[in-house]
């Protein structure tokens, strides 16, 4: 269990954290972020991150063709001009943080700079997320694990060492971690999904949770993923599918943000726990197995054969599985044909 505050826990025994990413949804502009935010809260997220950086604790202000991206969503953009375009202003974060504050909305960020962890801390965030794109920048994940608090770390393109790097320098300070499974596809197929990836992160890292961050252009993968026991699920969200972003196509709007968290909630409800009890909507279902019956008129201290006795519905003595055991036993009182067979009635 990792506990943010009062309202966020996350716990296998919990339904799954719905996070919701506002990324570069924003489109540049404040207040299009608050909103983002407060509709984020209102459609049924649990909590809602934010990416922190600007352009410069990412690229160099350069264009040439190695700077150019040659392929993907983003083709014929230069690194610096996306993430000039897709920034997260410092200037404004003292103010988001403050309005998320007011509406009790937990809200952290991805940092993606030394610089950003600093920002963050004098903004007195309850946790951070490492991109999965930073997975290997052991600097900065050294920061931000010295800082002691939660860190939720994105496991896209990662291999197994890298992971491992990566938590290792995590706990050098602290266990409190959370793994997302994630295909950093943009848009990631759904056939791309890999979602017994989850059971492989939970197997190689016991005692640290796993979520799923879900790049998909629906909600289904991360539905799915939620059946698997993960803790926490990222969607990127996005006001309106009218609003043309950078992440514009694998974002999800309210409806399908609330959706998602009513079908987590209903589909946790389902998943139970892992001890074999019975049910009381089954209890009812007892009288359908099958227990001894005589099948015969058995006289008083008579040894009991298999000529005697036969199994059938519904149950009202001795259990069916008990057929071996009474057998060479002795009965203690007159049996007519059909009558049932009681434990008291054998010695």
């Amino acid at each position: 269990m990792i506990k943010i505050n009062k309202k966020i826990i996350f716990s296998d025994k919990l339904p799954p954290k719905i996070i919701a990413e506002i990324s570069c949804n924003h489109m540049g502009n404040k207040n299009l972020l608050i909103k983002h935010l407060l509709a984020a809260k209102k459609a049924g997220a649990d909590l809602v991150k934010i990416q922190t950086y600007e352009a410069e604790d990412i690229t160099c202000k350069i264009k040439n063709k190695n700077f150019k991206i040659k392929d993907g969503l983003w083709k014929n953009n230069y690194f610096w001009d996306l993430y000039k375009k897709a920034e997260t202003p410092f200037a404004w974060h003292k103010e988001i943080f403050t309005i998320a504050k007011k509406n009790n909305i937990t809200l952290f960020s991805s940092p993606f700079s030394v610089r950003a962890v600093e920002l963050l801390e004098k903004l007195n965030v309850q946790l951070y997320k490492i991109a999965s794109f930073e997975i290997t920048d052991l600097n900065l994940i050294n920061r931000v694990a010295q800082t002691k608090k939660p860190v939720i770390l994105s496991t896209g393109m990662a291999s197994l060492k890298e992971i491992e790097n990566a938590v290792n320098c995590i706990k050098k300070y602290h266990k409190k971690i959370i793994l997302l499974h994630c295909v950093s596809g943009y848009p990631t197929p759904e056939k791309d999904s890999n979602l017994l990836r989850i059971n492989f992160l939970k197997k190689k890292f016991k005692n640290i949770h796993v979520g799923m961050s879900d790049h998909t252009n629906s909600i289904n993968t991360s539905i799915a993923a939620g059946l698997l026991g993960v803790v926490a699920i990222e969607k990127h969200f996005i006001l309106s599918k009218k609003i043309n972003s950078e992440d514009n196509a694998f974002s999800i709007n309210p409806k399908e943000m609330t959706e998602l968290k009513k079908k987590i909630i209903n589909n946790f409800s389902f998943l139970g726990h892992n001890r074999k009890d019975i049910k009381n909507s089954e209890k009812e279902s007892l009288k359908f197995r099958r227990s001894i019956f005589a099948s015969s008129r058995i006289k008083k201290n008579k040894k009991i054969t298999k000529k005697d006795i036969c199994c059938l519905r519904p149950k009202i003595g001795l259990s069916a599985d008990q057929y071996f055991n009474i057998i060479g036993k002795k009965i203690k009182t007159n049996k007519e044909k059909f009558d049932p067979i009681y434990l008291k009635d054998i010695y």
